[in-house]
C-alpha cells in the first residue's frame, strides 16, 4: 500500500488542534470554492504537478520561497507536492473521490491559515490534519447518510488501458480495491481512522490519538479491532494482472452466451455481487449472495446486449456498459485464486457521468460477438 512510511515524526511546535484555532474551527469537507491564486485559503489548483519533483525536502514553513517566490506561493507549491499523498489517504477514509478532493482542498485552508514554520515534518502534520477533516466528514456523514450500506458502491478509480500517463497507470497499481473500501464503510469513524492511519500509513498510535481524543492503548484497541474487521472479510490474493482480466472475460462472454455452467467455473461458491443504482434507479440496487444466484441474475440480463468497454477499476479488471455512447453501468470484479469472489456495479447515473469517461474512449465500446 502506497504510504510514507516512517515519516511521522512526533510534530511539537504546531499540532492539529492549534490549526483548527487558527482557522476558526472551521471543520468538515466543503471548501472546493476556496478559491485560485496564493492568498490565505486560496489553495493551488487542484491537480496541479509540482515540476521541481521536489517533495518533504522542501521548505516546510511559511518563510521566504524559492526562486525569488512569495512566501504564500512556495508554501502553494509544498503543499502541492503532498497532494497525491493526501488525496490517497483521502480516499481511503472517505470512499469518495468529490469528498477527498473537499478534504484536500479542506487541508489547504488550514495550512494557509496556520503558522507552520517550527513543523519539522510537514508531510506528517498534514497528513493528521486531513486525518481530523476526514474524521468529521465520517461523523458528519453517518448523521444524515440516505444510501443502504449493503448495497453502496465505494467511487472507483478508472483507468483506460492506451489512455493517461505512464505515472497515473503506476499509482492504480497501489489503489485499494473496492472490496475493502466496502468493508472500510462498515467500521465506525474512529476505527476506520485509526486503521487507515497507521495501518496504511504508518501514523503512530500518539498522533492517532490526539486525533480521536482517546488515550493511545484505546486508540490502539481500535485499529485492532479494525484489522480483525478487514482480516475476515479478506479474498485472499488474486492471480497476476493477465489472468484476472482473463477470468473476468470468461465471465462475460459466460453471460452473453447463457453459458450456465461457464459461469459456475469462474465464480467463488460464496461470491458477493453488489449493486448500487443511487436514489435515481434504487430499484437497481440489490445484494446478492452465492454463484449460483449471481448466475440467474446474470443470465436474466443475457439478452441486453450493450457496447462494453474493458477499463481497470482499482486496479482490477472491469468493463463499461455504453448505451447511446453514454456509460449506463460499471462492473468491477474481484478475483481471488482463479475464481471471481467479490463484483462491484455502479449503475447510478449521476455516478458514472461523474467518472468523465472521455467521449473517444466511448467511441471504442464494441459489441459483444
Amino acid at each position: 500500500m502506497a504510504g510514507r512510511e516512517g515519516g511521522h515524526e512526533r510534530m511539537d511546535e504546531t499540532t492539529p488542534e492549534r490549526a483548527e484555532d487558527a482557522t476558526d474551527g472551521t471543520t468538515g469537507a466543503g471548501t472546493t470554492g476556496a478559491g485560485a491564486g496564493s492568498g490565505a485559503g486560496a489553495g493551488p489548483a487542484s491537480g496541479s504537478r509540482d515540476d521541481s519533483g521536489s517533495s518533504s525536502s522542501s521548505s516546510s514553513g511559511s518563510g521566504s520561497g524559492s526562486g525569488g517566490g512569495s512566501a504564500a506561493e512556495a508554501l502553494a507549491r509544498r503543499f502541492d507536492a503532498d497532494r497525491g499523498h493526501l488525496r490517497a489517504v483521502a480516499y481511503r477514509m472517505l470512499g469518495s473521490l468529490s469528498e477527498a478532493e473537499d478534504a484536500v482542498q479542506e487541508t489547504w485552508f488550514k495550512l494557509s491559515r496556520t503558522d507552520v514554520s517550527g513543523v519539522a515534518n510537514l508531510t506528517g502534520w498534514l497528513t493528521t490534519v486531513i486525518g481530523r477533516v476526514c474524521l468529521d466528514t465520517l461523523r458528519s456523514r453517518g448523521s444524515r447518510r440516505e444510501d443502504p450500506l449493503d448495497t453502496y458502491v465505494p467511487d472507483p478509480i478508472v483507468h483506460i488501458p492506451g489512455v493517461g500517463d505512464p505515472e497515473h497507470a503506476a499509482e492504480l497499481t497501489e489503489s485499494v480495491g473496492l472490496a475493502l473500501l466496502v468493508v472500510l464503510e462498515t467500521l465506525s469513524p474512529a476505527e476506520r481512522l485509526a486503521f487507515v492511519l497507521h495501518d496504511m500509513f504508518a501514523v503512530s498510535f500518539d498522533e492517532i490519538a490526539r486525533i480521536v481524543d482517546r488515550t493511545p492503548a484505546a486508540t490502539r484497541q481500535l485499529a485492532s479491532r479494525a484489522r480483525r474487521r478487514v482480516q475476515d472479510a479478506d479474498p485472499g490474493p488474486g492471480p497476476d494482472a493477465r489472468r484476472q482480466r482473463e477470468i473476468a472475460d470468461a465471465f462475460l462472454a459466460a453471460s452473453q452466451g447463457g453459458d450456465f455452467e461457464g459461469l459456475l467455473a469462474v465464480l467463488d461458491p460464496d461470491a458477493v455481487l453488489r449493486a448500487d443504482g443511487g436514489p435515481l434507479l434504487a430499484g437497481a440496487s440489490k445484494l446478492v449472495r452465492g454463484a449460483e444466484a449471481i448466475v440467474r441474475q446474470a443470465l436474466m440480463y443475457a439478452s441486453f446486449r450493450n457496447a462494453a468497454l474493458p477499463l481497470v477499476v482499482n486496479g482490477a479488471p472491469a468493463v463499461l456498459g455504453v448505451v447511446d455512447g453514454k456509460p449506463a453501468s460499471l462492473l468491477a470484479f474481484t478475483i481471488a485464486g482463479d475464481r471471481i469472489v467479490r463484483m462491484h456495479v455502479l449503475a447510478d447515473p449521476e455516478r458514472l457521468a461523474a467518472l468523465d469517461i472521455p467521449e473517444e474512449a466511448l467511441a471504442r465500446a464494441v459489441y459483444p460477438d
